[in-house]
């Protein structure tokens, strides 16, 4: 299995170098913070493209 052309080997290397950097406790409160963020933009783009179909831009 590869995501983002990173294998397992990989991942489990960079997984443990955040837990050993940040720590067990802190790990779940980056994952549910970087969750939220990457909700809050996806529901941003999808409503700047919702708006751009409402209210076409005129070229003159």
């Amino acid at each position: 299995m590869r995501i983002f052309g990173i294998g397992m080997q990989e991942l489990l290397v960079i997984l443990l170098i955040c837990l050993l950097v940040f720590g067990a406790a802190k790990l779940p409160e980056i994952g549910r913070a970087l969750g939220k963020t990457i909700k809050e933009f996806k529901k941003s783009v999808k409503d700047v493209g919702s708006d751009e179909e409402k209210n076409p831009k005129s070229d003159s």
